[in-house]
């Protein structure tokens, strides 16, 4: 089968590898729609795991099954999460699934970018969701982001009424603003460096956008009765945004931290200055079986636009060129690899 072999964000080739055997337990799936994430281009992180076959944000069809499986059968459309946590552990049993080890170690064989994806029992088990039958294959990638989505801003405590200001208006800035909008916020601002994004934003909801180069911090005021915003959700590493998040918070507010910043970076603060508006800060990373599920009701209901995401579509023999837009960050939000065309 081909792979998309990951080298490095400019080296991504075209491969051919077996098609994985399946055990007791396990799926072989048929990649239909893989989603490209921001952090596939993480190069500083993805390189010293080179070569690999990248890709989590996948939906496509059942191929086989292993002796044990009853719950699934070949021809099903489904779902499949890459990390999931082992509902065991100490940090399981407290809610905090996202710092399970069996989290962080679980993966796809060989991963969403190739043409087939054995899926691992455990994976299975407790990661694995059908597709309704008014979902298609490419809305249902966003199953695993959403989660993700659904997760930070039920951990950060997101109640009805909040302001809101999105900072960073890419593909998960933009699941962020649309189900802050769903939990009824009041307002939602999208904030960015990008026209395209910015324009994005508008039209999948966003009241106000606001270039990151303004001042943001004016604009929120005066469209939001003379507050900053409640609930602040930082989906950039760029640390200019990390860092203004502080600024345009109100006191009281909340800051969900949502995306990775380089490892060089440090953050540094003026602590009394959190300190005497009792800020919450929160950071959020993965998601739970719960929260899947919320995310594939959200899609099956319309309440979150995720179609409305997609900008590109691409054959496997293309990827390069996906990676590409997703790097550049420009004139795309959502790049969906198809490896079977």
């Amino acid at each position: 089968m081909r792979v998309a072999m990951y080298y490095n964000n400019n080296d991504i080739r075209i491969e051919n590898i077996p098609v994985p055997d399946i055990g007791p337990g396990e799926l072989l799936m048929k990649t239909v729609a893989s989603g490209v994430c921001g952090s596939d281009t993480m190069e500083w992180y993805r390189a010293t795991k080179a070569p690999v076959v990248l890709g989590h944000e996948v939906a496509g069809e059942i191929i086989s099954t292993g002796s044990g499986i009853n719950k699934f059968k070949a021809g099903d459309r489904i779902v499949a999460t890459h990390h999931v946590p082992c509902n065991t552990c100490f940090y399981c049993f407290r809610g905090n699934h996202s710092a399970c080890q069996t989290l962080r170690s679980t993966h796809f064989d060989p991963g969403g970018f190739s043409e087939y994806i054995r899926i691992p029992a455990i994976n299975v088990d407790r990661g694995v969701l059908k597709i309704p039958d008014n979902v298609s294959y490419e809305d249902a990638s966003f199953v695993e982001p959403l989660g993700c989505v659904v997760r930070g801003q039920r951990l950060a405590g997101f109640q009805v009424g909040y302001s809101v200001a999105v900072l960073g208006c890419g593909m998960t800035g933009l699941l962020n603003l649309q189900y802050a909008n769903a939990q009824g916020a009041s307002k939602a601002f999208g904030i960015d460096i990008s026209d395209f994004k910015l324009n994005t934003a508008i039209r999948l909801g966003a009241d106000y956008i606001i270039n990151a180069s303004d001042e943001i911090e004016h604009v929120i005021r005066e469209h939001n009765n003379g507050k900053l915003a409640d609930f602040v959700i930082v989906s950039t590493g760029a640390t200019p945004a990390i860092e203004q998040a502080l600024s345009i918070v109100e006191s009281g507010g909340t800051i969900l931290y949502f995306a990775p910043a380089h490892p060089d970076y440090s953050f540094n603060f003026n602590f009394n200055n959190i300190w005497w508006k009792g800020i919450k800060i929160i950071s959020s990373y993965a998601a739970a079986q719960s929260d899947l599920y919320t995310a594939m009701e959200l899609i099956t209901y319309g309440r979150i636009n995720v179609s409305g995401l997609i900008t590109h579509r691409i054959p496997l023999h293309e990827i390069q060129k996906g990676f590409d837009l997703v790097t550049s960050s420009t004139e795309s939000i959502k790049v969906i690899v198809n490896p079977h065309s």
